[in-house]
């Protein structure tokens, strides 16, 4: 049985910053990253909604690269 493919918003940049507690590449928060595989997907989805504003809020704390 293969298991099934689960979105990730992940880019494999891993820092998270003190301050905030979010990654700086996905902007989920440590909790968010370490359940991602028991989040139902609705669960999964209410996250990645959130992520967006998240990384906004980090760019514009100086967090992120003007590329980001």
């Amino acid at each position: 049985m293969t298991r099934p493919n689960i979105e990730s918003p992940c880019i494999k940049v891993c820092a998270v910053d003190g301050e905030t507690g979010l990654c700086l590449g996905c902007g989920r928060s440590l909790k968010e990253i370490g359940g991602w595989m028991q989040f139902d997907d609705a669960g999964r989805r209410a996250v990645m909604e959130m992520l967006p504003d998240r990384l906004q809020e980090l760019k514009e704390m100086g967090k992120l690269g003007a590329t980001r």
